[in-house]
């Protein structure tokens, strides 16, 4: 329908309003329900407006607007006048800062609705997509749509004269108890109501669905209740999208078990009820002492796989009301509630056995993961959640060194846990040595044995100076640049320098060796970096040696066998070093291109006396013959060892009786000068 034009003479205005005889007149019961529906479908105020004269406009009704009835007609949310039989659309409006729907109706005669009228409004009823069913003032049906009747399991004639309970049965989702009521809440309180949270709606059908709702009591002008509008709809799949949600925003993937985010979260919650109530609990940090082994060897789908049946054999160990989550990579972390140190240690100790017998299966491979377990009690010595993690951190690193699948238990007198926070300190120290340019690059020959030296071949060694001038040895903060993640950064530094260096050097050394992390071969980044530095080098790269532990390379050993290979092929030298200080299984020689092994200190110093150590030595020896390495001994300090490792037929010596480290310039200096002509 057109609208009608708006006459311009405001008194002919007036007069066509009046002529409706709507003015003044009570508000009636069902345009209370209609602007209820209104404000609940639009999920906005509504102001339901039909009285407007020269000077105000009156409210029918009104959802959200308490205390208003009427406002002047200049600033009037609708901004023009009823003509006719027209409705003229009204854009939404600002009140009080907040967006305000209007409904511009007719009523043509106060107080009454014709037939036509009351049935147009029981189409809108019946149409709207929310369930509605209304009551009389004593709580019993009299009406319900077609939503409500699908919902409910109970037709429009049956449910009319029944309780509201018996048709409209809702139950709390968790604790299966009935809820209260909202049509009685409204009635006895005369004012809207609405659901407790998680209601779920019962079926005549024994169906059953999430819901919210809300309901509005029904009023004449004198106050007088004719009863309640109960308007309701289906959130089962918003409910079952938003547990997906949270559920994956507390769990892990992979797993299923809790994440490192809701374990922090229930961390802080039993330490705040442990300060309160002073109650014992207990955190276990576990980590895996083989997994980057199969994730190397057997790839990542394989690690995978190792991960989640962990997961299922540790649910099977602690409590069902303990929490369990995967903290990240390897690690698991458990939060033993209302638990004592001497129980938790009983668990964790129980977590070690499981482990100890359990294998991983791949194929035809079988692997023993074991496990390292730091314990910690959390009760109200603690001063925060950030403690009591780097705590448990710290002790599981300690279980790990003193031999793996082992539980080591947090003790305020621990010396290995203080030796730990003393790694801490390294971290601020390190990180200041790195941006002030304090490291310092010293070299240590290597001398063939029972030749004369041909060339220098030499190993770069990594100096700390201190701002007093200190010199610092790097077995003192090595350790805790690799426990802090600290290890590649330094070997990006070591490697720029020794290449800047050798650029400049006008005569190369024959071999130079440089020592790389275990963090570093993991680091595919790292990989890639070595790669663009040898791309740019100005020197020949062909003279350089890159020396790993035996223990790095095997804890890396699918990273290390990838990098060596890369290295080699540009013609760059690998040196195992520290040989036999670690697992010394020779089978993973047939894995590793290896050019160099360097046989451990431990089997040098007392050689000529000891024949366990002779053995290993010539063990060592042959078994670098028959795959074609040379040898080089560590930490040659007497002629009497050098002797016998001539005898033996090893390589080449390193040690202070054949040279003393001293600043990598002044080695290559002195290299240089030994090659300028007499």
């Amino acid at each position: 329908m057109m609208p009608a034009p708006i006459p311009e003479d405001d008194t002919e205005r007036l007069a066509r309003l009046r002529a409706l005889a709507i003015l003044d007149s009570e508000a009636e019961p069902i345009f209370d329900a209609l602007t209820q529906l209104a404000s609940r479908l639009c999920g906005t105020p509504i102001a339901l407006l039909s009285l407007i004269d020269g000077d105000r406009q009156w409210f029918k009704s009104s959802v959200g607007l308490p205390g208003v009835t009427q406002t002047p007609r200049d600033p009037a949310f609708c901004a023009h006048a009823i003509l006719d039989d027209a409705v003229l659309m009204v854009p939404d409006a600002l009140a009080d800062g907040h967006r305000v729907g209007t409904l511009c109706v007719i009523d043509r005669q106060a107080g009454q609705l014709d037939a036509h009228q009351l049935e147009m409004l029981r189409v809108t009823l019946r149409s709207i997509a929310d369930a509605v069913i209304t009551t009389d003032a004593q709580g019993a049906v009299t009406w319900l749509n077609p939503v409500a009747e699908r919902m409910t399991g109970w037709s429009n004639h049956d449910a009319q004269g029944q309780a509201i309970e018996d048709v409209f049965c809702i139950v709390h989702d968790e604790t299966r108890l009935p809820a209260p009521n909202p049509v009685r809440a409204s009635l006895h309180e005369r004012c809207t109501t609405g659901l407790a949270d998680h209601t779920v709606l019962l079926s005549r059908d024994g169906s059953e669905r999430g819901i919210e709702d809300s309901a509005a009591p029904i009023c004449d002008a004198n106050g007088t209740m004719h009863g309640v509008v109960l308007v309701f709809h289906d959130v089962t799949e918003q409910r079952r999208l938003s547990h997906e949600m949270n559920h994956r925003a507390s769990h892990d993937a992979l797993t299923g078990l809790v994440n490192r985010s809701e374990f922090d979260l229930r961390l802080h919650r039993v330490l705040a009820r442990a300060q309160l109530d002073r109650s014992d609990n207990a955190l276990l940090y576990i980590d895996l002492d083989q997994f980057k082994l199969v994730n190397d060897a057997c790839g990542h789908a394989a690690g995978d796989q190792l991960l989640r049946q962990v997961s299922q054999l540790l649910r099977g160990t602690v409590r069902t009301r303990d929490t369990l989550a995967r903290l990240g990579g390897d690690e698991f972390g458990v939060l033993l509630e209302h638990c004592s140190t001497e129980q938790a240690l009983r668990v964790a100790q129980q977590v070690c056995e499981q482990m100890d017998e359990y294998r991983f299966h791949h194929g035809e491979r079988r692997f023993r993961i074991g496990a390292s377990i730091g314990l910690v009690p959390v009760d109200a010595r603690w001063i925060g959640a950030t403690a009591v993690l780097q705590a448990a951190d710290a002790s599981c690193y300690a279980a790990k060194e003193a031999g793996r699948n082992r539980v080591h238990a947090w003790h305020d007198t621990d010396a290995t846990l203080r030796e730990r926070h003393g790694q801490m300190k390294w971290i601020n120290r390190l990180e200041q040595a790195l941006d002030e340019d304090r490291f310092e690059l010293h070299g240590q020959r290597i001398q063939p044995i029972g030749t004369a030296a041909a060339g220098l071949h030499c190993e770069v060694l990594l100096r700390l100076r201190e701002p007093d001038g200190t010199l610092v040895l790097p077995g003192a903060f090595l350790p805790a640049a690799e426990r802090f993640q600290m290890a590649t950064r330094i070997d990006r530094w070591v490697l720029r320098r020794v290449f800047d260096e050798l650029a400049e050097v006008d005569v190369m050394p024959d071999v130079i060796a440089v020592n790389l992390s275990g963090q570093s071969l993991g680091d595919r980044s790292f990989h890639r970096y070595v790669a663009d530095l040898v791309a740019e080098a100005g020197f020949d790269v062909t003279r350089l040696c890159f020396e790993v532990t035996e223990t790095a390379a095997i804890t890396h050993l699918g990273d290390a066998a990838v990098f060596m290979s890369e290295m080699r092929t540009l013609g760059i030298r690998i040196a195992l070093d520290d040989f036999g200080a670690g697992t010394s299984s020779f089978g993973y020689l047939k894995t590793l291109p290896v050019d160099v092994l360097k046989i451990d200190g431990q089997f040098i110093g007392d050689l000529p006396h000891d024949a366990l150590d002779l053995a290993a030595v010539r063990c060592f020896h042959d078994v670098a013959r028959v795959v074609g390495m040379h040898t080089v001994a560590e930490f040659v300090e007497t002629e009497a060892v050098l002797a016998q490792l001539g005898e033996i037929g090893i390589d080449f010596a390193q040690g202070y009786l054949v040279h003393r480290p001293e600043p990598l310039v002044g080695l290559l200096g002195a290299r240089r000068l030994q090659a300028l002509p007499a």
